[in-house]
Parts: C-alpha cells; sequence; structure tokens
C-alpha cells in the first residue's frame, strides 16, 4: 500500500492540471486520484492523456465533498490535498515526516509564486477570530493590511524558511493524516461549492487535539485562484460571504456572529457605492444579494448555525 494518496480536486483545470500531474512523475510510494466536479472544459482528457485515475463527477458536488470522496476513494494512511494550480519541486518527505511526530494531523508546505517568493500570508496562518473577519468585510485589512489583527492572522511575522506550529496550514498544499481525518469526520460539505471549507477543518483538528505544522522543506509553485477568476462576480462574491457566515455562525459565539453579520452589510453597501461607477447597476445587484443574506442571517431567517 502506498504510503500517500494525492488528491486532486479539479473544475474547468485543462490549462493547469496537465503540468501539476506531470509534476507528480517519478515520486514513489505514492497513489494519485483526480476528481473532477463536471468541468465543461477538456480537463478530464488532460488527466487520461496521463494515466492518472480519474473521478468525473456529472455534477459539481463542491471541493469539501470532492476532498472527502478522494480520501474514501483510496486507501493511504496519509492525504496529500493538492490544488491543480499547484506544482511539485521537491519530494514531499519534509511533509510526511512530520506525522513521525505524535498528535500530527496536518502539514502545509512552502507555496512558491511565478516570482519565487513564498506566499507569505496565505500558506501560514492563524485561525480567523471574529475581529479577523470584521476587518476582512469591512476591508480594514486590505486598507491597513499592517495592522495587529491582520498581522496575526496572516503570520505575516513568521520567517518562511522557518518550519513550525501553525493553527492553518494552505488547503493548496495540505497534508493529513487518515486517522484525523476519520476522528473528526472529514470536510464539511455544507461549505459549497468553496471557501472556508480547509479554515473549519484546521479548526475541527485543533479542537479534537490534533497539531499542525508549517514545513518549509516541501515547495510547490502555485498560480493560485484559477478556478475562482472564471465565477462571475456574482457567484464569487455569493460563494465567498455565504462560506463565511456559515463558518462564523457554526464557530462563534451569537453576539459575535451578529456583529460579523451586520459588518458584512456595512461592508457590501461600501463596496455597492464603490463599485457602481465601474460596474453599474451590476454592483448594486451583487452586493444587494449579499446585504440581504447577511440580514437574513442576522434575524434568524436564513440557514441555522452550526
Amino acid at each position: 500500500m502506498a504510503r500517500v494518496a494525492i488528491i486532486i480536486v479539479t473544475y474547468n483545470s485543462a490549462a493547469e492540471v496537465g503540468a501539476c500531474l506531470d509534476a507528480l512523475r517519478g515520486l514513489g510510494d505514492v497513489e494519485v486520484l483526480v476528481i473532477d466536479n463536471a468541468s465543461a472544459d477538456d480537463t478530464c482528457g488532460e488527466v487520461g492523456r496521463r494515466g492518472v485515475s480519474l473521478i468525473a463527477n456529472s455534477v459539481n458536488t463542491g471541493f469539501a465533498a470532492a476532498v472527502n470522496q478522494g480520501v474514501r476513494a483510496t486507501s493511504a494512511p496519509l492525504v496529500l490535498l493538492l490544488n491543480p494550480d499547484a506544482h511539485l519541486v521537491s519530494s514531499l518527505d519534509g511533509l510526511a515526516g512530520c506525522f513521525d511526530t505524535a498528535g500530527t494531523g496536518a502539514v502545509g508546505g512552502m507555496l512558491v509564486g511565478a516570482d519565487g517568493k513564498p506566499q507569505r500570508g496565505f500558506m501560514a496562518r492563524n485561525l480567523p477570530t471574529a475581529t479577523t473577519l470584521v476587518f476582512e468585510v469591512l476591508g480594514i485589512n486590505r486598507l491597513w493590511p499592517g495592522n495587529t489583527v491582520n498581522w496575526h492572522y496572516r503570520c505575516l511575522g513568521h520567517d518562511p524558511m522557518t518550519s513550525g506550529l501553525v493553527d492553518q496550514p494552505a488547503g493548496a498544499f495540505l497534508m493529513f493524516s487518515r486517522e484525523a481525518w476519520d476522528k473528526i469526520g472529514g470536510f464539511d460539505e455544507r461549505f459549497w461549492p468553496l471557501w472556508f471549507e480547509d479554515v473549519d477543518f484546521c479548526n475541527r483538528l485543533k479542537a479534537a487535539g490534533f497539531c499542525s505544522y508549517y514545513n518549509s522543506a516541501s515547495v510547490a509553485k502555485h498560480a493560485g485562484s484559477h478556478s475562482i477568476r472564471a465565477l462571475s462576480l456574482e457567484n464569487r462574491q455569493k460563494y465567498w460571504y455565504g462560506s463565511l457566515l456559515k463558518y462564523a455562525g457554526k464557530h462563534y459565539r451569537s453576539s459575535a456572529f451578529r456583529t460579523i453579520c451586520a459588518s458584512v452589510v456595512v461592508g457590501a453597501v461600501f463596496r455597492a457605492v464603490l463599485g457602481f461607477p465601474r460596474e453599474g447597476l451590476k454592483a448594486l445587484v451583487v452586493y444587494g444579494g449579499v446585504i440581504g443574506h447577511a440580514l437574513s442571517r442576522l434575524f434568524g431567517f436564513g440557514e441555522a448555525s452550526g
């Protein structure tokens, strides 16, 4: 039996998945499986031409459900979740070796951009507090990235060449143990189709007593957001805010959750006003939908928390 199962979830990833799979050639002791979420492009063809195992879903089941599907279809004790736009440039020994330490639940590796520089602020983070999410939705972290809340959340003071404990290694290049995945019940498939499912997973790992690490010895080049760029503005905002509120409703007290909902409303109003000169009525429609969803959660008309 292979030691590591590499699971790659794709959605219209034809331009990226070929190079991702090519970079995995020559790795020993691994099984590779692609789960495709009903791509409309030639993603499945790219995978098939390389002879890699593929499960092609007829509908988009969402990222979390596809990950769980991949874990159930493989058998290795360690699972590497790899984005199709992340191309491995090292061995996996650094990640896998961390599991020799008892209590390790997940380990993330170093992600570097096209410029070869580590993607600081993304590849290792602390779990978001309620204040973090308020700062995010109000745009404070974007306008004032050096604030203490953002600095702590994105681990901006962390040396990317130093390995160590972190709350939230990036889901784009994340290894976890099958034991830990099984103990906490896998990824929460209610985070559909994407966003915050990896944050929730790391949060639940920590709550269950597992440790997560960042390890700089295993490296992948990462383009980032290849599927997100293809989403319409409406769906991008709908999915991101929807998953953010789902996470907040699940992990924070009622008072904190309501504060986040109110902050989403305020932030969306400003974004609608600022976006109107560029997007016109589209901005009002998109952020009006965000406001409506946040208000429904604020006053208890939306989905239940948890």
